[in-house]
């Protein structure tokens, strides 16, 4: 197998051809067909979320067929196209996980990060955290889902039933979940970067009915916010910007320190959240809502040996919507 490999944070990764793994029971080999980068993936590599297994083959958003089933495995069978996502395992019987909150588990494993993930040619996953993918046909465009929609859709869910809701960062995740808000009747405002005028045209296209500066005051009180830029300096902002009862939601796993900010702008039952990884049922959920909503990801081709190219093009906002790894 080729895999791209991180061997200390801060580092480039390596190009590595390795023995094909072979999955242990209840885990599945995959080949992969397309990989996405996420920022988390920028997080991991750069030191921002300090305990990775290494050495590492980053990459979460992963779309690929079954190859081989280990010992135990009913639910896929080789041949069968799956997508495999952040949550690579959870124990199953922590408090967390008996209450239906397995996102939230003491000993979980997470795909790119504490498990060999997806900047490679084959990836082994555990089967029980693998969906399939039957009525996606093109890995490309499915890659993205597997965690900036899922990560979008969870980070919706926690919005409520807000109608008037505000985008800040308006990257991948952004750019699926302001359809499902659209297919959903929503009204959204993207803040962008200042001067990202790509980013708000894009937001546009995509049906926002407002594109502006992070720093702006949006047209109308927003009822509810999602941060998906690792800036902590959002939340304030994203505070004043939400009417009384709003709630400002966090989206990422990692972000800058928040700075001090006044009672006043929290006050009025506006509530702060944060979104700590996905559950199993919300990938079922948004991967029977996306077709139904008729989302449509953008990409950005690499081959998989240009995974360092991709992950510099992110940091700088080369592209719009999602790079995609193939191997």
């Amino acid at each position: 197998m080729k895999a791209m490999v991180l061997y200390a944070s801060g580092r480039p990764l390596q190009f590595e051809e390795r023995p094909d793994p072979l999955p242990g029971a209840g885990e599945i080999l995959v080949r992969v067909e397309a990989c996405a980068v996420c920022r988390t993936d920028l997080h991991v590599i750069d030191g921002d979320l300090t305990e990775p297994k290494l050495p590492l083959v980053p990459g979460h958003e992963i779309v690929g067929v079954v190859e081989r089933c280990g010992d135990g495995v009913t639910n896929l069978r080789p041949g069968r196209r799956v997508g495999i996502p952040w949550l690579g395992h959870t124990c199953g019987c922590c408090s967390y996980c008996e209450s239906g909150r397995e996102n939230l588990c003491d000993t979980p494993g997470f795909t790119g990060y504490t498990r060999d993930g997806g900047f490679a040619s084959h990836v082994v996953a555990d089967a029980s955290y693998a969906f399939p993918l039957d009525g996606f046909s093109d890995p490309v465009a499915a890659a993205p889902l597997m965690c900036a929609g899922l990560i979008g859709w969870r980070s919706l869910k926690m919005a409520g039933d807000a109608r008037r809701i505000g985008i800040y960062g308006f990257g991948a995740a952004a750019h699926i979940i302001a359809q499902v808000c659209v297919h959903q009747g929503r009204e959204v405002l993207a803040f962008t970067r200042e001067g990202d005028q790509a980013a708000r045209a894009m937001a546009r296209s995509l049906g926002a009915a407002w594109a502006g500066s992070s720093d702006e005051t949006p047209p109308q009180p927003l009822d509810a916010a999602i941060i998906f830029a690792p800036v902590g300096a959002l939340v304030p902002a994203a505070l004043r910007a939400v009417a009384k009862g709003g709630r400002v939601v966090c989206g990422g796993i990692h972000m800058s320190d928040i700075p001090q900010f006044p009672y006043s702008i929290l006050w009025g039952e506006r509530q702060v959240l944060s979104v700590a990884n996905l559950t199993r049922a919300d990938a079922v959920e948004f991967l029977d809502l996306a077709p139904r909503a008729g989302v449509k990801t953008t990409t950005t081709v690499y081959p998989l040996e240009k995974a360092n190219e991709a992950l510099d093009d992110l940091r700088a906002g080369r592209f719009q919507g999602a790079a995609v790894l193939v191997p």
